[in-house]
């Protein structure tokens, strides 16, 4: 079966994050979109400078957080009032501050699972497979390197974009395509 290619980018790296995160500016405001940056730790002002929306990870955690601390509230309500009432030294069977400890571990435990899965779903992971993770240069975007991708569309000339990135300050540029069988 003949290979086909899909898709293809031109990355660049560029020696400091601030250059980086200029370059990539630049290139919104020059209309490019689905740029992504790749660092070996996050840069302040990358999301802004790609164009991100705001993160939905807090409202996911609130999410997660609520649905722990219904989740406690009713099931110590079920078993304490309904499935197993014990009247222990005439206490109230629905004591609310005995049920604190139960309801802020599940409310934790719950917003954690909800920020782990979250966070997988949103960023697409896992990922084991990209084209430009093929590049024997990229590979230093998880050490020292401060790389930008810039999808391209395949058969068309990726000069322009080299030379506007190298305009930028990249100290070096490749192509990467992307095949499928």
């Amino acid at each position: 079966m003949e290979a086909t290619v899909l898709d293809s980018w031109v990355l660049a790296e560029f020696e400091t994050p601030d250059v980086l995160v200029d370059a990539t500016r630049q290139m919104r405001e020059k209309g490019f979109q689905g740029m992504d940056t790749y660092s070996p730790y996050p840069l302040h002002g990358g999301s802004e400078a790609l164009g991100l929306p705001p993160s939905k990870v807090p409202f996911i955690a609130l999410c997660g957080g609520l649905t722990g601390l219904t989740t406690a509230l009713a099931m110590q309500t079920w078993m304490n009032t309904y499935d197993y009432p014990i009247n222990v030294g005439g206490r109230p069977l629905l004591s609310l501050p005995a049920w604190v400890p139960i309801t802020f571990e599940l409310s934790v435990l719950f917003a954690a699972f909800g920020i782990f899965f979250g966070l997988l779903g949103l960023s697409k992971l896992p990922q084991p497979y990209h084209p430009v993770f093929e590049s024997e240069a990229f590979r230093t975007a998880s050490t020292h390197g401060y790389w930008l991708s810039v999808p391209h569309a395949t058969g068309q000339d990726a000069s322009a974009v080299i030379d506007q990135l190298k305009a930028l300050g990249a100290t070096q540029v490749t192509v990467v395509t992307g095949e499928k069988e």
